[in-house]
């Protein structure tokens, strides 16, 4: 069973998420929103398929990464939440809330060993995906 299938988004607490991306905007050239911003590519294997990468300054005081006291959050798009999930739940991780559907995918969080919260997202259609994790 294939279970990561790419980097989804990076989200990373701040203390002016809208000066963070003021800063990426002028610094570094990044096309910024109060949402951070959304980098689109296709798949090297079937150019047929769009997907996306989010980058997000959150406030600093975000509950968002809960329970982790980490100030970062890395979300990983997967196949197949719902079979991760029963077989992540085999292997005793930690799956911190239940699946979450949107119009644009399911998420779900977990821990890793070190109490780090990781945000898994399935697309909702990966052949024509024009939203954004989050």
């Amino acid at each position: 069973m294939k279970k990561v299938t790419g980097l989804g988004g990076v989200f990373f607490k701040a203390d002016d998420p809208k000066a963070m991306n003021e800063w990426y905007a002028k610094n570094l050239g990044l096309t910024t929103s109060e949402y951070g911003t959304t980098f689109d590519w296709r798949q090297a294997d079937d150019p047929s398929k769009k997907g996306s990468t989010s980058w997000c300054a959150f406030p600093k005081d975000t509950q968002y990464f809960n329970p982790s006291t980490k100030p970062f959050m890395i979300n990983y798009r997967v196949e197949n939440l719902v079979a991760l999930v029963d077989e992540l739940k085999k292997e005793n991780v930690i799956i911190v809330d239940e699946i979450a559907e949107y119009d644009y995918g399911k998420f779900v969080h977990v821990l890793d060993p070190e109490g780090n919260v990781i945000e898994l997202w399935e697309p909702k259609d990966e052949a024509d995906e024009d939203n954004v994790a989050g």
